[in-house]
């Protein structure tokens, strides 16, 4: 068994009894819920490594669980399940935050390997759905053309990004051989740049753009 840790939100109970019963021997699932406001406590709560999210629900559905999590959790990672294989629910559920899109027509063993995936930090699509995405974002600006982005140093962009993945200050210094004082001072800078006002709105900015 992996260590991913993973948390199942459908609003069917057979199905995602059913889901729950085919993932349980391979990941730790950490909880389930049914509706929209229980599956956003839950996951803040929670916070397991991936969700795996319907896109149809009461109360706004896997668009509303994926914008309020990663307003206060922009590290969680979200897969969308659903039957649904419309160009606007893919493209709706991928702007909203979701790293993939996979149709309940998929094997088990097929979506154990998607969540692992996504674990990982690829993006997963059934195969029809992935040019979807590509046509809807492939003429958007990149995060390297992006003239806000632009302004920063490369080491501030490191920064920048492990700061929105939710890792504290001693981390990030950890993680780049640097010191606190000075990932306070980049930190500092990018906010300045950026004209932001807190790490909450720099993961907001930073997760908008899809470079967290």
């Amino acid at each position: 068994m992996t260590d991913t840790t993973l948390f199942l939100v459908d609003d069917h109970k057979l199905f995602l009894t059913g889901v729950e019963t085919e993932l349980s021997e391979q990941f730790p699932i950490v909880g389930t819920a049914g509706d929209v406001d229980e599956a956003i406590a839950a996951i803040r709560q929670l916070q397991p490594d991936v969700v795996l999210v319907d896109v149809h629900m009461p109360g706004g559905g896997g668009v509303t669980v994926i914008r309020n999590v990663l307003e206060t959790h922009p590290e969680t990672k979200f897969l969308a399940l659903s039957v649904s294989d419309s160009p606007e629910d893919v493209i709706a559920m991928i702007r909203a935050g979701a790293r993939g899109y996979v149709t309940k027509s998929i094997a088990p063993t097929e979506l154990a390997d998607a969540v692992r995936r996504i674990a990982d930090g690829d993006a997963v699509f059934s195969p029809r759905l992935a040019g979807f995405v590509l046509d809807a974002f492939g003429g958007a600006i990149s995060p390297a053309s992006d003239p806000e982005l632009d302004q920063l140093t490369p080491r501030e962009k490191e920064v920048l990004r492990l700061i929105a993945r939710g890792l504290a200050y001693k981390q990030v210094a950890r993680k780049l051989n640097i010191s606190i004082k000075t990932v306070e001072t980049h930190v500092s800078s990018v906010l300045r740049k950026l004209q932001l006002s807190s790490r909450h709105e720099l993961a907001r900015w930073a997760s908008d753009r899809r470079i967290v």
